[in-house]
């Protein structure tokens, strides 16, 4: 009796092995993205004259930063990374990403355009923003929370955040959770482990 006793336990732990570790390794791998906010409508000018606002996202996976043309620091490798997670998911429509100047007044359309052209952005659903600057920063300060504003000592005049936001399908702003479950709410584009991050969270919200 105990041999056959030990042969259903083997044939129970076979098949909860079968069943359970797949679920529990794929909810490891794809872990649940924490809601931190709702991205505020906006409405701004893109590279190409066309008024793009939220609804031109709708569906859409999408990642924002703040930045401007004739940032000397840190813009240039946010924005190399920004080509790199472009090209990453090149061709699917549901994904796109908007960069939103904090220097419109000399970040024309015809200035964002080609500075898209030159850094290798082509991606359709690319959006270089300008538009009326105190909105530009009231959605970076307050609908974002990632600073941006002028300063004076700083090199080009301006100052802002080297962190990307990640928003979902409806619009929410998402993030995943640190070591001890607490939101990292944005992610690192100055840092190739952040970049990866994004990628695989992308990736995530793209199946939801």
């Amino acid at each position: 009796m105990k041999k056959y006793s030990y042969i259903g336990v083997a044939f129970i732990i076979l098949i909860f092995g079968i069943y359970a570790v797949p679920k529990i390794v794929n909810k490891f791998n794809n872990p649940k993205l924490t809601k931190i906010g709702e991205v505020p409508n906006f409405e701004f000018t893109n590279q190409n004259g066309e008024v793009i606002t939220n609804s031109f996202y709708k569906n859409k996976v999408y990642v924002v930063e703040f930045f401007f043309t004739t940032c000397p620091t840190i813009c240039p490798r946010m924005n190399e990374n920004m080509v790199k997670i472009q090209n990453e998911f090149y061709g699917n429509l549901n994904f796109g990403i908007a960069s939103f100047s904090i220097n419109p007044k000399h970040d024309t359309p015809e200035i964002l355009k080609e500075y898209a052209k030159s850094h290798g952005a082509t991606l359709k659903t690319w959006n270089f923003l300008t538009g009326n600057q105190d909105k530009i920063y009231e959605l970076a300060n307050n609908g974002f929370t990632l600073y941006a504003g002028k300063n004076s000592e700083a090199e080009g005049g301006f100052e802002h955040s080297g962190m990307f936001a990640l928003i979902d399908k409806e619009g929410n702003i998402r993030s995943r959770k640190d070591e001890f479950g607490n939101p990292i709410a944005f992610y690192d584009g100055l840092d190739p482990k952040g970049v990866q991050m994004i990628k695989e969270d992308i990736k995530i919200l793209l199946k939801e």
